[in-house]
């Protein structure tokens, strides 16, 4: 691979598939910035994986701690070569007018709001390093396609990431810059830790749903990281191969 000496910033590396993906950056030889909410889990991640790793605590909906994020890439490493935009939340599943607006505006803050701030800093280091340019890979997921039952402050978002994407893409190639999404489907994760005890589907019916290692999904990305900016993944879907997402709806 491609990514030794590469900086890296992975965002919700504190668990899950961010924390996965920041370990096989680590282990390729990367030089990784972690970043979560959670310190204490990032200094974890970072020890069990080895290797040049940062960690800097960050909300990604707070503009000023994410501009103290991209200070502190700049003032270890003075640049950034590629940021997997990962950190994201949900609530419990509703009909739109049982959902409050305070749960709209939690998801919406992390998911869409950090995703466009990050992407912001990110883009913003990428173009105006020497040499310029870098890859933005977004965490879109399945239901940047179709929803699940009860969905609408994810799904909203993640749809919302799909033309963040399509707009990076566009921006981003006066300045060599490559943007990607990945959209992952039931990667056993603490998200998908109830899906093995039913989900609503889309007839009404509750059934379990099969989940995969999220290996397969740091796989994916790693594949993605390691081209060179002369070619890109646009769009890729990573899913346990018999979840209901063909023909969900």
């Amino acid at each position: 691979m491609t990514l030794a000496g590469k900086i890296i910033l992975v965002t919700g590396a504190s668990s899950g598939i961010g924390r996965q993906t920041a370990k096989a950056f680590l282990e390729a030889g990367a030089s990784v910035v972690l970043t979560g909410r959670r310190e204490d889990r990032l200094q974890e991640t970072a020890k069990n994986a080895g290797g040049d790793a940062l960690c800097v605590p960050c909300d990604v909906s707070d503009a000023a701690q994410v501009d103290e994020l991209f200070a502190a890439i700049k003032g270890k490493y003075g640049r950034l070569d590629m940021c997997f935009n990962n950190a994201g939340n949900n609530v419990p599943s509703a009909p739109i007018d049982e959902i409050s607006v305070e749960d709209w505006q939690k998801v919406l803050n992390v998911n869409l709001h950090g995703a466009f701030l990050i992407a912001r800093g990110a883009f913003g280091m990428m173009r105006h390093q020497d040499p310029q340019g870098g890859r933005i890979i977004n965490n879109g997921s399945i239901s940047s396609e179709v929803p699940r039952p009860g969905s609408a402050p994810y799904t909203a978002t993640k749809h919302a990431i799909t033309g963040l994407t399509r707009t990076l893409s566009l921006d981003g190639r006066a300045f060599n810059i490559a943007c990607g999404q990945i959209d992952i489907g039931n990667a056993a994760s603490e998200m998908t830790a109830n899906f093995a005890q039913g989900l609503p589907q889309a007839n009404g019916t509750s059934m379990p749903e099969p989940v995969m290692d999220a290996k397969h999904v740091s796989d994916a990305v790693l594949h993605m990281s390691d081209l060179p900016l002369s070619a890109n993944v646009q769009f890729i879907t990573v899913m346990a191969t018999n979840m209901p997402f063909i023909g969900r709806g």
